[in-house]
């Protein structure tokens, strides 16, 4: 493992996209997002993307200059096309936009459309808890998982994300995917060329697989059963029926440059505490978690993050050299 400077990770990646008609600014965003994940511990969601985002920018199934659009539809509405270029733009401009607009109206909702795979969504709702503000962010992806007792993959993995304000500590994120496990982990499993375990997803013809390619050909088993089926349609209306996305079922792949841009969605809530008439949120908060956290054994959502990144104070990231000399050599090509 290399031990290489955030900065300089950041900034090849932002030069290899440009190689490949990315806009500096979009290119930015993206490589903020994908070192995020990484500091993170989430893999799924850092440079294992590198290579399949250059070339969908490289044969135009990604918009690199595409300039997210706004609209307020209502009081507390924005609509945000993105123009079949990466989410990241058009997720910050929809960020930016309910910090201004939450704190005035109570609750605030953007809603994205002909978008991409948003990474991993707890960043996104962290930067609005981080504001004061209490939010939810639904997405849809391309379908991967079929619904319960049937054998055709209907929805994607259609994380959700929460997070809400603390006192003095980081904020309370939860972030969860509706397969079993994320599909980033399979993607990374058949990188690496390892097994996954028989009960994270079913093949092409139906059976239980360890073998990730086969699982990335297949269908992901969704988390609790039929109740993780039923929150995936819900978060399918939400991110693609409610914002005029591509549904899953016609999305096309994050991981390959084949087919039209995904057009996925996703709908993003930011609230006010104070506008629920009450001062003692982050204390009632806070007596919430300590009944947790009290009991041997418990732990926090998003506890794990938080610590990995305090492993990147020293403001390097450890990785891997094969993987940082073709990051390096797609620049020189």
């Amino acid at each position: 493992m290399l031990s290489v400077p955030i900065a300089r990770v950041e900034s090849l990646i932002i030069d290899a996209l440009c190689c490949e008609g990315v806009s500096r600014d979009n290119a930015s965003s993206v490589a903020r997002a994908l070192v995020a994940a990484e500091i993170d511990g989430q893999a799924g969601h850092g440079l294992s993307r590198v290579n399949s985002y250059l070339a969908q920018a490289k044969s135009g199934k990604v918009s690199g200059d595409a300039i997210p659009e706004i609209r307020q539809t209502a009081d507390a509405i924005v609509s945000i096309d993105a123009g079949f270029g990466f989410a990241y733009p058009a997720i910050e401009t929809a960020i930016t936009e309910l910090k201004k607009l939450a704190p005035v109206k109570g609750i605030a909702a953007a809603s994205l459309f002909h978008s991409h795979h948003a990474g991993q969504l707890c960043q996104h709702v962290e930067a609005l808890a981080d504001a004061g503000l209490v939010a939810l962010m639904f997405a849809n992806t391309p379908h991967a998982i079929a619904p319960w007792g049937g054998d055709k993959s209907v929805f994607g993995t259609n994380p959700i994300a929460f997070a809400a304000p603390r006192q003095d500590k980081p904020s309370l994120v939860i972030d969860l995917s509706l397969s079993k496990v994320a599909r980033g982990k399979v993607m990374k499993a058949a990188q690496r060329g390892e097994p996954i375990p028989d009960d994270w997803a079913l093949d092409a013809e139906g059976n239980p697989t360890t073998d990730p390619v086969a699982a990335l050909g297949g269908t992901m088993l969704p988390m609790g059963e039929a109740k993780g089926s039923a929150l995936a349609l819900m978060v399918e209306i939400l991110a693609a029926v409610l914002t005029g996305a591509n549904l899953s079922a016609e999305a096309s792949s994050f991981f390959d440059a084949k087919g039209a841009p995904p057009g996925v969605g996703q709908l993003i809530i930011a609230i006010s505490p104070e506008a629920f008439g009450h001062t003692n949120f982050t204390d009632r908060l806070e007596q919430l978690l300590a009944m947790i956290e009290e009991q041997q054994g418990t732990r926090l959502p998003g506890s794990k993050r938080v610590a990995q990144r305090s492993l990147t104070n020293n403001g390097t990231l450890e990785i891997g050299e094969e993987a940082f000399n073709t990051l390096k050599d797609r620049i020189n090509t």
